[in-house]
Formats: structure tokens, C-alpha cells, sequence
């Protein structure tokens, strides 16, 4: 039995970790209860300590200070939702006991987990139970009370497997949601699969990850650079990198695409699609992609109008740190041509590509807040899966950096029109925050897996109704939902409403739409808006 481990060690261990988490992406997906298409718990931590592993790779016998070190600031960049931004706290408090230290025992391991649920718990402004920090926890209690009886590294590892199987399994009974669906938390789960991988790999027997994972990183990075974007044809560069999920031909996905654009390259294997294409209407290449699985990463540049330099490796991005030239500046998260021109109109300085299916890493918000030149940078995450990752971007940036708590669109937006740019920091914050509960929001998408949810008894392929975080009502017929959705806009009174029409809504059918909520709110503003965002066909607001 191992009584310590080294940096090479804990390299080992680490690498280990994400292959089973990428072995396991889907798996963690699919313990999502809620049946629209946003399942992305396992997606999430597999991108956040893959980020780590690829990074580990590179180094050759690393001190354990330095391994853990590395991996903590990779998962830090790369954290996506919240799970993924659990995680990585996680390992920055396991990184932060173990600094100046050469060998790791069971006492010190302990303590090391014991500090990363501090940092994760701090982190989180009301920590729910029944979630991956419950298991962490619990876990990290139990390893310090083997601590307490053997000092080996192994000894004490195990011990925080065993309380993380139990409360892994008590998370069934502490939310109702997972209760009422008979299945654990996917964050958990997660933290159980990385727990046991450290100890496969400490006895011996590494996880290896699949050939197109976390083990094969250049693949999972696509390198597009030597593309030539000075006559531009088409405005928009999308890149997106797809989980493969069915048996879908990827042929007639690279059809599809060939016809919307040029400068396509299209990658398959067994595990993902990775395409590069330029295209005027990258929501049509979106809404067509996800046919064929989850969205790992996508980004979409508009390289006329924002003179987008030509994509560059890995290396050479670099983010470069604008001079401030005003007080204030805004970046906001949405995906869509349509609702990232109503952000930039409203005085945004810079979009993020993401939402639900695809959340942005820490990185990938930091990178747009270092492009504003601005003291400070307001960020309207528009996604409850986003804020933690935003969160985290004050920390590594001179600009200071203030997170709205936006969970919608129509939030981010109607928080945008009480936006001051010669206000202050003070009044601009209140501002901003007040407008978020002032305004109603209601999606409509579909349902990606049959599900008894709420009283609901779903299909797959079915139209789902959302209002608020919550299921409104599910129906093959869309306008049946449009007319109930409708009904309740007017019961509430709401005087403004917009409708936001998705890439796959002809505007004909969003014309009749825009007209149902007409005659049925005779006293409401209703105005149309071609929003262009992929899998919700509506997106409404009303205040």
C-alpha cells in the first residue's frame, strides 16, 4: 500500500481522472433530469480537467507542487459551467495545501481535500444539497478521519471513495428533482469517477482515455491557421467540435455545410466531429450539427465587421490586454446573429459565443473581457450554468470585473437598456441587477429524451414549454404551446413583449406567432426579432 505520492504521482493521477471522466461524458450527461437538450454536466467536467491532463503532459517529472499547481490555474482557465468551475476549486484548494510540498501522505492528502471543498464552498453563494459538494465533503470528512487512524497516501484515498459512494447515493433523497427521477447527481458522480481513476492509476492501472479524448489533445484542438481569410466571401468563421451520439452519416452533415459556405474542413472519428466551415448563417450549420450530437466547444467570428484576425494556433492566442480608453465596457454571452446584434446595438462591447448546450469556458470570458478598453467590465452571463465560470475571470485580470447575474437573454437585454455609461460604478451595478427580475422569460425547444418529469409524461421530439427555469407544458403542437405561453403573458398583464425566432423558424411561421400573442394581448407592444439562436425555436420576453 502506497504510504506518500511525488509529482509524478499526482501527474499520473490527474491524467487518469480525465480519461474516466471522458470515458464517462455521457454517461454524466444523461443523469441531466430535465429533458431539454442541455445535459452538459459530463461535457463540462470532462473539457475542465482535460485542460489540466493536456497541460500535465507536458511536463516531465514535475515537483508535486508544480503538478498540482499547473493543474489547478489549467482547470481554472478552462472551467466550464458549474460543475466544471466546482471542479476546478476542487483541485485550487488540493493545489494550494500541497504548495512547497515534495511528498503528499495520507494527513496532508486529506487536509488537501478538506481545503478544496472550503474553496468550493466559498464559492458558492447558497450551496445546495444532494450536489457535488455534498460528496466532496463528505468525502473529504471521512478521508480525515482515516487520516487520523493510518497515515498512507492510499489508505486514506480509499476511505474518501468509500463516504463518496454513499453520499453519491444519497443525493437521490436530498433533491426532489433527482427523487422524483430516481437517479444521482451527474456533478457527483463525476467527483466519484475522478476519485476512483486517482486510485486505479496510484495501483497501477491507468485509465487510458479514448483516441479522440482527453489522451489525443491536438485532435480535441482544431488548428484552422492556415486558412486564408483576407477575401472574405462569407462573414462568419464557425468552429464547433460535436460528441458523437447516433449513427448519423457525418457525409451528409459535410453535404449540408458545403452548401451554406466554403473553406470547410470536417473531421469524424468514432467519438467527435470537428468541423471548420465560413458561412453567412452559421445557426443554420448549428441547428443542422446537433443532429448529430452535444456541442463540446463552438465559436463564431464575424470576420468582416469585426475584423477578425485570422485564426491563429493555440499558442499564439494569446489574449492581449486592452488600455482602458472609457470607464466601463460590457460583454455578454448569447448565441445567434439576431440577439448578438440587439446586445451590440444596445452599446455591448463584446460577444461571447455560447448559451445552453455550450457553455464558455473562464478562458474564453476572459479573453473578451481583456479585448474591452475599459477600467471596468460588466459581464451578462444570460445562462445560471455561466455565472460561476464568469465569476472567476476578476482573479485573473488587472480590469476589475463585474459579474450581473443574468440567467436569460431577455434579462441580459433589459438589463443592457439601464446601462449608464457615465454613471458609476455603484449606480451602473444596482442598475443592472434591479432590471434582472423585471422581466418574464419563456423558451420553446424540444426534448431530447423521453422523460415523467413534473408530472409530464414526455417523448422524445416533443415541443417543451418553459417558463422561467420551469416546465410549462409539453406538446406535439407547437402552437398549442404559443397560445397557452400567450395566455399566460396576457393573464399577468405584461405590457412589452419580444419575440426572439430561432435558425430553423421560418420567418412566415414566426409572423403567425408574433400574430397569436397580438390577439391574444390586444394592450401589449409585441415586436418580432429573427434571433437566429439554434435549438430554442422561441425565445420571449415580457415585462
Amino acid at each position: 500500500m502506497r504510504q506518500t505520492i511525488n509529482g509524478g504521482d499526482l501527474r499520473r493521477l490527474i491524467i487518469s481522472a480525465a480519461a474516466a471522466i471522458e470515458w464517462n461524458k455521457q454517461a454524466l450527461n444523461e443523469l441531466n433530469v430535465f429533458p431539454v437538450p442541455d445535459g452538459d454536466t459530463g461535457t463540462n467536467m470532462s473539457m475542465t480537467i482535460n485542460a489540466a491532463a493536456s497541460d500535465l503532459r507536458k511536463l516531465e517529472d514535475p515537483s508535486l507542487d508544480k503538478a498540482a499547481a499547473a493543474a489547478a490555474s489549467a482547470m481554472l482557465r478552462g472551467a466550464r459551467g458549474n460543475s466544471g468551475v466546482i471542479l476546478s476549486l476542487l483541485f485550487r484548494g488540493i493545489s494550494k495545501r500541497l504548495k512547497g510540498v515534495s511528498v503528499c501522505d495520507g494527513v496532508l492528502w486529506a487536509a488537501a481535500l478538506q481545503e478544496g471543498v472550503d474553496a468550493a464552498y466559498k464559492a458558492v453563494m447558497k450551496p445546495a444539497e444532494g450536489t457535488i459538494l455534498t460528496v466532496a465533503r463528505l468525502a473529504a470528512a471521512s478521508a480525515q478521519r482515516a487520516a487520523g487512524e493510518n497515515n498512507y497516501f492510499e489508505s486514506v484515498h480509499e476511505a474518501a471513495i468509500e463516504e463518496a459512494k454513499k453520499a453519491l447515493a444519497a443525493t437521490t433523497d436530498m433533491n426532489p428533482v433527482l427523487k422524483k427521477a430516481g437517479v444521482v447527481d451527474a456533478g457527483g458522480k463525476g467527483w466519484l469517477v475522478a476519485l476512483e481513476a486517482m486510485l486505479s492509476a496510484l495501483r497501477g492501472e491507468d485509465i487510458v482515455a479514448p483516441d479522440t479524448g482527453a489522451d489525443r489533445p491536438v485532435k480535441e484542438q482544431a488548428d484552422f491557421s492556415d486558412f486564408d481569410t483576407e477575401d472574405i466571401t462569407f462573414t462568419y468563421c464557425t468552429e464547433f467540435i460535436i460528441s458523437r451520439e447516433n449513427d448519423r452519416d457525418p457525409e451528409e452533415l459535410r453535404q449540408f455545410l458545403s452548401s451554406l459556405g466554403d473553406s470547410l474542413v470536417l473531421v469524424d472519428d468514432e467519438e467527435i466531429i470537428k468541423v471548420h466551415v465560413h458561412t453567412n448563417d452559421p445557426g443554420k450549420a448549428l441547428h443542422e450539427a446537433i443532429e448529430y450530437g452535444s456541442f463540446v466547444t463552438v465559436k463564431i467570428e464575424n470576420m468582416r465587421l469585426q475584423h477578425t484576425e485570422k485564426v491563429l494556433s493555440e499558442q499564439e492566442l494569446a489574449p492581449k490586454i486592452a488600455e482602458p480608453e472609457k470607464a466601463f465596457g460590457v460583454v455578454s454571452v448569447c448565441v445567434g446573429n439576431g440577439i448578438a446584434d440587439v446586445f451590440t446595438n444596445l452599446g455591448v462591447d463584446g460577444i461571447i459565443s455560447g448559451g445552453q448546450t455550450m457553455n464558455p469556458s473562464t478562458q474564453d470570458i476572459l479573453e473578451a473581457v481583456n479585448k474591452v478598453p475599459a477600467e471596468t467590465v460588466f459581464v451578462l452571463p444570460n445562462n445560471k450554468n455561466i455565472i460561476m465560470a464568469a465569476e472567476q475571470v476578476d482573479a485573473l485580470t488587472p480590469k476589475n470585473v463585474v459579474v450581473i447575474p443574468s440567467k436569460t437573454v431577455p434579462q441580459g437585454i433589459t438589463a443592457m437598456l439601464s446601462f449608464d455609461p457615465d454613471g458609476t460604478l455603484e449606480s451602473n451595478t444596482q442598475a443592472l441587477t434591479d432590471a434582472l427580475p423585471t422581466v418574464d422569460t419563456m423558451q420553446i425547444t424540444y426534448a431530447a429524451r423521453n422523460s415523467d418529469f413534473d408530472g409530464y409524461d414526455i417523448h422524445e421530439g416533443d415541443y417543451l414549454a418553459l417558463y422561467g427555469s420551469q416546465l410549462f407544458g409539453t406538446s406535439q403542437d407547437i402552437r398549442v404551446l404559443l397560445k397557452s405561453l400567450a395566455q399566460k403573458v396576457r393573464d399577468d398583464g405584461r405590457e412589452y413583449i419580444t419575440i426572439y425566432y430561432g435558425a430553423d423558424v421560418k420567418e412566415k411561421h414566426a409572423q403567425k406567432a408574433a400574430d397569436l400573442f397580438v390577439s391574444i394581448c390586444p394592450d401589449a407592444d409585441v415586436n418580432l426579432i429573427n434571433g437566429g439562436q439554434p435549438v430554442y425555436y422561441y425565445l420571449i420576453s415580457a415585462e
